[in-house]
């Protein structure tokens, strides 16, 4: 498997590639899940709906256990990153995902795999990262207001001390595009090489430990990414007293 993801066709000079498919598939599942949690409802939930409301629950009161007041804006977030993706990373554990060829004429004998795995693609997990860096500075200074959140980053009590500690604290927001991206791209992408590699040398038994871990890591990765950004929202609409 290619870093890259496979060009499938573009449309108005828009690349179309085997993970936009795959994220569209992703954005269609949420869809009909809402939809059907939302007609379902009921005091005596089924399946879908008990397993709805754990998700929901584990991560609004771990939520709540940090701080109940901010809990209410910070949530919502949290909810929606995991639950994106988590359904984008277990989403090509279904049987024969990739196996499935799409032909053109630049793709050769063999075709291109129709769908990949969207985590797999750098771009993806890199807009995830700047939505949750941009959405937490957004909630900071809407939250703080804007001159506790400048003064987070500029200040000039005990000079030059707290300044360098602030400028610091800025410089440090980057790295997180970086984390934030790494850390998924990097579990997914090496996941699927590595399963790709066990169907190729033995499809019938090998590959099914793998298949396993793959599906335990592709929770946890969801998991990790949601708390990172939990944690984050939470430090920065604390009001900066510095």
């Amino acid at each position: 498997m290619h870093i890259s993801p496979d060009l499938l066709f573009t449309i108005a000079d828009f690349p179309i590639t085997n993970t936009v498919v795959t994220t569209l598939i992703t954005d269609i599942i949420l869809i009909i899940l809402v939809l059907i949690v939302g007609k379902s409802v009921a005091l005596k939930p089924g399946k879908v709906q008990n397993i709805i409301e754990a998700i929901s629950d584990f991560f609004r009161k771990t939520t709540e256990n940090i701080d109940e007041k901010r809990a209410s804006f910070i949530y919502p977030w949290v909810l929606s990153f995991f639950l994106f993706i988590v359904i984008s990373n277990l989403v090509p554990q279904v049987p024969g995902f990739e196996s499935i060829r799409f032909y053109t004429f630049f793709s050769g004998h063999h075709g291109v795999a129709l769908f990949r795995a969207a985590t797999s693609d750098l771009n993806l997990t890199l807009a995830l990262a700047v939505t949750s860096v941009v959405a937490t500075h957004c909630l900071s200074i809407k939250q703080t207001g804007i001159k506790s959140y400048v003064m987070r980053f500029i200040t000039f009590k005990m000079f030059p001390v707290f300044l360098f500690v602030g400028i610091l604290e800025f410089v440090n927001e980057f790295p997180k595009f970086i984390s934030f991206s790494f850390r998924l791209f990097g579990n997914i992408f090496a996941g699927e090489n590595v399963i790709a590699t066990m169907y190729s040398l033995c499809p019938l038994v090998l590959p099914l430990p793998f298949i396993g871990l793959e599906l335990m890591i592709a929770i946890i990765q969801a998991i990790v990414f949601a708390m990172l950004t939990m944690t984050s929202m939470h430090i920065m609409t604390d009001k900066h007293t510095k």
